[in-house]
């Protein structure tokens, strides 16, 4: 038999609507009446129709999650996992649901992001990147859709909410820790010029290298595209130039730990002969042989707030727009040395 929400309110002694006002949390209802509606609602098994609820209060309860390529491959990089994490958190304690984007091309991705707008089946979307020209950005922008970016947006940054660390910045620290040490060529390595995260990195690397006076060497760039799957061959031509580097700033800590694999099977040694630094402190950075010094971004926090944002944003629709940066914490290991 499926019990109804005249049961509950009946066994609880109380008006229906009550029990209504019990499932939303309803301020107007005292702490006291809500223990013992909940404690009835358990002991009966009843199950509020959140479906029901949504069409009558037309919301879904539902932030929709896009990330940048399939998820078969996103989770692939823990970075995703942990910035979902972060997301799921704040939205589970709002009562939010989450609908993950599972479009593999930009194509997909942008005809999904369409179908979750025009067939409001989300409420919000939180956009785990940014890239150049986003033309998914664009369209919600145009729509009015409520929306927030982690990371920052190419253009209108004045007119939209996003939460990022700021990567001019920590890259500039991150080559001057190198510099600081004693090492004047240093490449720069991964990363997709197609994503602003790649831009802002790069840029702060730039910066770091001319402030010090030492020149810019475009062959020290080495394109994620050139990494993934053949980054033996690239590390090789980087190490095979007539001034190879004696340190590297990787894009995250996986193409780090790919290079180290690379690195070794060339008797190059970490830190003794190259230092590595890189981004994301992943678990696995104090654990990889040696542990890798990298830059802890806040990825569960990224995503925490984000999702605070776009909640915000979809309970007033009239608030301004936000700009949150995450503070961000260098980890010193082992992969870093003084150069010789």
């Amino acid at each position: 038999m499926v019990v109804t929400i005249k049961d509950v309110a009946k066994e609880a002694n109380v008006a229906p609507s009550t029990v209504s006002r019990v499932i939303a949390d309803n301020p107007r209802i005292s702490e006291k009446t809500k223990r013992r509606v909940k404690e009835v609602m358990e002991k009966l098994g009843y199950y509020p129709n959140l479906q029901a609820r949504s069409l009558a209060a037309k919301s879904t309860q539902t932030i929709g999650a896009v990330m940048p390529n399939a998820a078969f491959y996103s989770f692939q990089n823990p970075f995703y996992p942990e910035v979902l994490r972060g997301i799921s958190k704040n939205a589970h304690a709002s009562k939010y649901g989450i609908y993950l984007s599972t479009g593999s091309t930009e194509d997909e991705i942008f005809e999904e992001v369409i179908s979750m707008v025009m067939g409001r089946r989300v409420d919000g979307i939180v956009l785990l990147s940014s890239r150049v020209n986003d033309r998914t950005i664009k369209y919600l922008e145009e729509t009015g859709f409520p929306f927030v970016v982690v990371g920052r947006p190419y253009t209108n940054e004045e007119r939209i909410t996003f939460v990022d660390n700021d990567n001019v910045y920590i890259t500039k620290q991150v080559t001057n820790y190198l510099i600081n040490l004693g090492h004047e060529n240093i490449a720069f390595v991964g990363g997709n010029q197609e994503f602003v995260v790649t831009i802002d990195r790069l840029n702060g690397y730039r910066m770091a290298l001319e402030d010090a006076g030492y020149p810019v060497n475009d062959s020290y760039f080495v394109q994620e595209k050139n990494v993934l799957g053949t980054g033996e061959k690239a590390i090789s031509a980087l190490m095979s130039l007539d001034t190879p580097p004696t340190g590297l700033v990787t894009q995250d800590d996986l193409i780090a730990f790919e290079m180290i694999s690379h690195l070794e099977k060339a008797n190059i040694k970490v830190p003794e002969d190259i230092s590595i630094i890189s981004f994301n402190n992943l678990s696995l950075s104090e654990h990889s042989n040696p542990p890798l010094t990298s830059v802890d971004i806040g990825t569960f926090q990224l995503g925490y707030e984000a999702t605070q944002c776009l909640i915000e944003k979809i309970e007033n629709p009239n608030m301004l727009p936000k700009r949150i940066t995450i503070p961000t914490k260098l980890i010193e290991r082992k992969s870093c040395a003084t150069k010789k």
